[in-house]
């Protein structure tokens, strides 16, 4: 699997780092339709992953504790962290 993907949400671009997450859960409990930890206990969008609320996804890469969420708006500007 890639060290990085990322996915268009709700007019924001969402990107995982996965080789900084350390599979704490707090984003997926905000966003578990979007996000979701697999097997190897870190973090991977949903097989399908619908618009949902900006403000909740703004606040699901918010709450990681370690910044392996990027959030980017409809104009490419980091908005998280």
């Amino acid at each position: 699997m890639d060290d990085t993907v990322e996915r268009d949400i709700s007019g924001h671009t969402l990107r995982i780092d996965r080789t900084l997450c350390i599979g704490s859960g707090n984003c997926t409990n905000l966003a578990d339709d979007v996000l979701v930890i697999r097997q190897d206990n870190i973090v991977d969008f949903q097989d399908e992953t619908p618009d949902i609320d900006a403000g909740r996804l703004e606040e699901a890469a918010s709450v990681c504790p370690v910044d392996a969420l990027i959030l980017e708006d409809e104009n490419g500007d980091q908005i998280v962290p």
